[in-house]
């Protein structure tokens, strides 16, 4: 999504009312939807041991299935990207406050990519660990941004017109330290696309962050990513991205901060069987230096980003 966690101490919680949270209903109801096709194999099975055994014996068919018929693109520094992928990633970002304070964030709430079926990919994240030093310090776990759910829509691979459009839902639960979490379930829906042109593609998202508790101080966060990619060689990826945040409601309403990632991603590296080493390093920068150092500035002023996924 947009790059970079926020950063800093959040607002003060307020008393709120909890509710029904209907977006659990609907992330359920969609990974049971995204996964139907694969029931009615299972189902015609007489021996139901045999029938969960042959599902993870061709766990890597539908893997390479799904893959063949879409781009190969690399996945992004700080956009998420609509294709499907399989392999563990693990990001850090060295961000620096409009005050002068630096936040460090282990793991940057990436974690698990696993392809189920052919149309869906299941994103199992790792909660970030932080560490503020300047004003303020403190440290420790923050939220757990969940569990993120892709579905394919539409896609193709290069011979075939080289496009791809799906749909995401994610849902995040504050179980991050008092000091960090923004006390709020987040169900975030989000819709995205991308097109090649021969070696150059681009890869861009749309989302809204909804809070899914009553909390007077909280606000909806929309979200937009724009990558353009360049491919040279076997192994060298070099892009530009924007990334832009907006703040609906609560006590940011109004405010918004768009930024732009330069970063090079390389691979992919054989390293054993199947899997492969993709590494990646960028910088985020302001749009605009005025804005970068006003106080009001949501999140961060810049932020450096290193990733590392081993794809499997």
């Amino acid at each position: 999504m947009a790059g970079g966690p926020a950063a800093g101490r959040p607002d003060p919680p307020m008393h709120r009312t909890l509710r029904p949270n209907p977006p659990c209903a609907i992330l359920l109801l969609a990974v049971l939807a995204a996964t139907a096709d694969t029931a009615p194999r299972l189902a015609a099975q007489s021996d139901p041991l045999a029938a969960v055994s042959g599902y993870f014996a061709h766990w890597y068919d539908r893997v390479d299935a799904a893959q063949a018929s879409q781009p190969g693109w690399i996945t992004p520094l700080a956009t998420t990207t609509p294709r499907l992928e399989e392999e563990f990633r693990y990001d850090q970002n060295r961000q620096t406050l409009a005050n002068g304070s630096t936040v460090d964030v282990y793991g940057a709430g990436k974690g698990l990519e696993l392809i189920p079926t052919e149309l869906t990919e299941i994103i199992i994240a790792v909660p970030p660990y932080q560490v503020r030093r300047g004003v303020g310090p403190v440290s420790g776990v923050n939220d757990w941004p969940g569990i993120l759910l892709k579905y394919r829509l539409l896609s193709a691979n290069r011979k075939n017109g080289d496009y791809i459009v799906t749909v995401f839902a994610q849902y995040g639960i504050p179980t991050g330290a008092l000091v960090l979490t923004s006390h709020n379930h987040v169900f975030t829906p989000t819709l995205a696309a991308g097109k090649g042109f021969g070696d150059f593609d681009l890869q861009a998202t749309v989302g809204e962050a909804i809070p899914t508790h009553d909390n007077s101080r909280a606000g909806r966060m929309r979200l937009g990513n724009l990558t353009a990619q360049f491919h040279l060689g076997k192994v060298f990826w070099p892009e530009l991205e924007l990334n832009g945040t907006g703040w609906h409601g609560g006590s940011r309403d109004g405010r918004s901060q768009a930024f732009l990632t330069a970063g090079l991603v390389l691979g992919r590296f054989p390293i054993g069987g199947r899997s492969k080493l993709i590494v990646g390093a960028g910088y985020q920068a302001p749009l605009s230096e005025k804005y970068a150092r006003a106080p009001a500035t949501p999140t961060f002023s810049h932020n450096w980003i290193l990733s590392g996924r081993v794809t499997f």
